[in-house]
């Protein structure tokens, strides 16, 4: 099935959406050593609704995205992405303990290669794991925005003052 393609602009830059029919399969970050994907430009309704969901989070007012997801990798690779979408906005976890919470409390590195070939960042937050000691470790996208996105969601949750 062919790829469409929907380009955004956000505060980190440029980011290409991709979807196979109704489901996203793709968010290409700006930055990153991979190549964007390959397909037609085209604004389905699913890449319609992830912008407008991209548009929502990046002004603070959305906390969990709605859309129709579709994982291409490993059976591991798929378990550590979906567990990733467990981890509540604003929060981080460590490589570490995302493998002990997989049952896998020695796979840590292999956690951290899968985070990195998340093919669909900020919908699914790798960007909220982090190294042990609370350092922020590899982001496809680069550090720069990866501590963008964690400072972002932190910002939302802080109270304001008057």
């Amino acid at each position: 099935m062919p790829l469409d393609l929907h380009t955004v602009e956000s505060p980190i830059g440029r980011l290409v959406l991709g979807a196979q029919g109704d489901e996203l399969v793709a968010l290409h970050l700006p930055g990153s050593s991979e190549p964007p994907p390959v397909g037609t430009p085209r604004t389905t309704a699913v890449l319609a609704a992830t912008a407008r969901q991209l548009s929502e989070y990046f002004g603070g007012m959305r906390t969990t995205f709605e859309l129709p997801l579709a994982f291409s990798g490993t059976d591991f690779q798929r378990s550590v992405w979906t567990a990733l979408l467990a981890i509540p906005y604003a929060a981080t976890t460590t490589y570490g303990a995302l493998a002990a919470k997989l049952g896998r409390p020695t796979a840590s590195r292999a956690v951290g290669a899968a985070n990195g070939s998340n093919p669909i960042a900020i919908i699914v937050p790798c960007h909220r794991v982090i190294g042990s000691g609370g350092s922020l470790t590899g982001y496809g996208g680069g550090l720069a925005a990866k501590q963008f996105l964690l400072a972002l969601e932190q910002r939302a949750v802080q109270p304001s003052l008057f």
